[in-house]
């Protein structure tokens, strides 16, 4: 059954009653192998790295939520990715955005490159940069949507537009981990993948690692499924138990996310000991009014700049709520130092160029109550002046 609303699709689509016993939450099937009546003779299950019904129930709940028709779960988010990036062949270019998670760009530049694929990196801001870098063999155009961490936006619409007067055949891959599919669903604006650190929004709490692509191309599914049990790193099913609890609260978490994101940002925005917001639901954001076309919100991801290193270590050292740490996206409020923490690979040039300086702290807003993180971020700033 398909559902009109986004929070009854994720409480239910995939949810449904087990039909043996009547339990209202999905059964966690923590098994390895399963019994065969005789050779050759199976229920549908053979072996867990292949078939999984806690697996396949939330694989199938990921992919309505981003209105596609397949989805696939694996170990993290970076497993996810890798086996994206196994539908390429040695000699293929990707066309990736220059502004992304360092550990992307780690797999990308120091492993993948390695086994022949070639790399090239634009600023996805700017369409005429990527028409202009466009090769006969680019098979991929990859992009971050939010990007990590200067919350740039691609226009996915029009980076669609010029993948199909293309030759190659090339997919647009979207990394829709900062804006959760309560934000955004780049399939239905023309992506062919999208990929997701489920690690973060949709597993929502800071207690599990997983990761997970859902795609409307039924060629690209049939190509991930074999991937998927090839290469073998699928998520255990208590993780896939877990996300399916946790993608059930996603509307309402995600509320409450960007309605305190959205104030503090203009908080921020405001305090003199801040240089600079990068939010895009500020109006001062360059791509605000692109905001307002592709996502239904803004999200709770924030960077600001505060002017140095020194600013930046006593900001994160004196915030009590917030609490430093990687990761994102859980109900409880981040404080992350990019450079010393989740952009440590990308060289130095390519940072400061695109302004992640030692200056900069993201943050990650969870849902606490508003009052007492505008307190800490009051009181964090003061000790910066």
């Amino acid at each position: 059954m398909n559902y009109k609303g986004f929070a009854t699709t994720a409480i239910h689509k995939g949810q449904e009653p087990d039909p043996l016993t009547g339990a209202v939450t999905v059964p966690l099937y923590q098994t390895s192998t399963y019994a065969q009546e005789g050779i050759g003779q199976h229920k549908g299950f053979e072996y867990a790295r292949t078939h999984n019904l806690t697996r396949f129930k939330w694989e199938e709940n990921l992919a309505a939520l981003e209105q596609g028709t397949h989805g696939f779960a694996f170990a993290s988010g970076l497993a996810a990715l890798d086996t994206v990036m196994k539908l390429l062949s040695a000699g293929d270019h990707v066309l990736a955005a220059e502004d992304m998670y360092g550990g992307t760009f780690r797999l990308f530049d120091k492993i993948l490159r390695r086994f022949g694929l070639e790399f090239s990196y634009v600023d996805m801001t700017n369409l005429d940069a990527v028409q202009s870098a466009i090769q006969p063999n680019t098979k991929m155009l990859f992009t971050e949507t939010p990007t990590n961490p200067m919350m740039m936006l691609t226009d996915l619409r029009g980076v669609a537009a010029l993948k199909s007067t293309m030759q190659s055949g090339a997919m647009l891959v979207v990394d829709n981990t900062f804006a959760s599919p309560y934000v955004q669903k780049p399939l239905t604006l023309g992506a062919d993948i999208v990929i997701h650190s489920a690690t973060k929004y949709l597993g929502g709490h800071s207690d599990l690692v997983s990761g997970i692509v859902a795609t409307n191309r039924a060629d690209i599914a049939e190509q991930l499924k074999f991937l998927q049990n090839a290469a073998g790193a699928v998520p255990g099913p208590f993780d896939c138990w877990l996300c399916l609890r946790s993608v059930k609260t996603l509307a309402v978490r995600m509320k409450q996310h960007q309605e305190n994101a959205m104030q503090i940002a203009e908080f921020c925005a405001a305090h003199p000991s801040v240089k600079k917001v990068y939010y895009p639901g500020l109006k001062t954001h360059p791509q605000h009014e692109l905001a307002k076309q592709q996502m239904s919100g803004f999200g709770a991801m924030i960077s600001i700049e505060l002017g140095s290193l020194e600013k930046a270590k006593q900001f994160a050292s004196t915030v009590r709520v917030f609490t430093l740490a990687e990761s994102l996206g859980g109900v409880e409020s981040l404080v992350c130092h990019p450079v010393s923490m989740t952009h440590g690979s990308v060289p130095k040039e390519t940072r400061d160029r695109l302004g992640v300086t030692d200056g900069l702290v993201r943050l990650s807003v969870g849902i606490e109550d508003i009052e007492d993180l505008l307190e800490d971020i009051k009181n964090a700033l003061e000790m910066t002046k």
